[in-house]
């Protein structure tokens, strides 16, 4: 790809960044736009800024959510602008938040703007694979309008390889208009002692997509043959759509071996991952699978359905199973309990594969993506 233009060098560029997604629970788009604009600050010092965007009838973004970030927040409801801007276009985000030459919506719809050049995020196309497993918001809006966004989009973010070939190969994006902007590991050191020990561990939102009944499924499997195998613990928030599963675990096998903790803060989060003997994620779809690399940072075995993007994450330092085979994580639960040799290959390649990945690195990606796409604007501005 063509190096960035000299513009972000010199220019007094403002970036406009979507918050919203961080304004409450900060969960993997929240999370992502957080760490992003983290390490945009002192890279865009001290001629440019990053503007912190947000939009809530209840919830203020606190001035120093981002040391160093300008904060614009409007007490205007999530969902009207939201019907606002992905129905008619408006209002130009510079009405709202002042000149700005960049805006970066953290979803696949662009954020109208009249001289801001357009970026959108595309983390997953699972709005497209299963719309009736999304919210209503999403429904109404991302599967008849997101192809036609991302094509007039100045530039595309996306998470991983994965996500690259989709948008260009379904929503029909010039490969050069496409960055790949990967989440950074998170600042957790490799624990010293492995947790072989430790609960058997899943985090993330417990929604359709994650397919928590085949781990459910497969953890039932395991304690058949495994009567003494570590309890599970389901750390992340549940979706309505997945709100009946937790009445299952008060049943029988999972009654008393499997709890669920609802949201986790980070420091929470890291705790549960040190304690743990492995993580365990079935996804159907992940654009990334931020997850997989905590628990690959801090040295926590992973099994991983072998969909989306966490094979391309993952690799060969976990162990890989098709998203609908619960006998297969069964195998890979009780193969990493058995064979501690199993554990620590897995162990000593994740925390390597980690360390490849990194928001300082993201964030150097993510600048030239936004000097092409200044260019770009120009060039049809003129």
């Amino acid at each position: 790809m063509p190096p960035a233009p000299a513009v972000l060098a010199w220019a007094r560029v403002r970036v406009l960044i979507d918050y919203r997604p961080a304004l409450r629970q900060r969960t993997g788009v929240g999370e992502y736009a957080h760490q992003l604009a983290t390490a945009l600050v002192p890279r865009l010092a001290p001629d440019g800024s990053v503007v912190l965007f947000s939009s809530s009838w209840k919830d203020r973004l606190p001035r120093s959510a981002v040391p160093g970030a300008m904060v614009v927040d409007r007490r205007i409801p999530v969902r009207a602008l939201n019907l606002a801007w992905h129905r008619a276009g408006w209002p130009p985000v510079e009405w709202l938040a002042g000149r700005v030459d960049v805006a970066h919506s953290m979803h696949p719809l662009r954020i109208p703007a009249r001289e801001a050049a357009q970026i959108v995020t595309v983390h997953d196309l699972y709005f497209l694979n299963a719309p009736e497993q999304t919210t209503a918001e999403i429904r109404r809006d991302y599967p008849g309008l997101a192809a036609a966004h991302a094509r007039a989009a100045d530039a595309v973010i996306v998470v991983s390889e994965h996500a690259a070939r989709e948008v260009r190969s379904r929503l029909h994006v010039p490969r050069e208009r496409i960055a790949v902007c990967s989440p950074g590991a998170p600042a957790w050191p490799p624990r010293r002692v492995p947790g072989r020990a430790g609960p058997i561990l899943f985090v993330g939102t417990i929604e359709p997509r994650k397919n928590v009944p085949t781990l459910l499924e497969a953890y039932a499997r395991l304690l058949s043959r495994l009567p003494g195998a570590p309890d599970l613990i389901l750390a992340g928030r549940v979706d309505q759509a997945s709100a009946g599963l937790i009445g299952e675990l008060a049943s029988p096998p999972l009654a008393g071996r499997v709890s669920h903790l609802g949201y986790v803060s980070d420091d929470r989060r890291e705790g549960l991952y040190r304690e743990a003997s492995m993580l365990v994620l079935p996804s159907f779809e992940e654009g990334f699978g931020m997850p997989a690399l905590e628990a690959m940072t801090i040295g926590v075995p992973v099994v991983a359905s072998n969909r989306g993007a966490l094979p391309e994450l993952v690799g060969d330092a976990g162990l890989l199973v098709d998203a609908q085979d619960a006998n297969g994580f069964a195998d890979a639960m009780e193969g990493l309990l058995l064979d501690p040799s199993l554990a620590s290959r897995c162990v000593e390649a994740g925390i390597e594969r980690a360390r490849r990945f990194s928001w300082r690195g993201s964030a150097e990606l993510l600048l030239e993506a936004y000097g092409r796409a200044l260019t770009h604007r120009a060039g049809r501005a003129s």
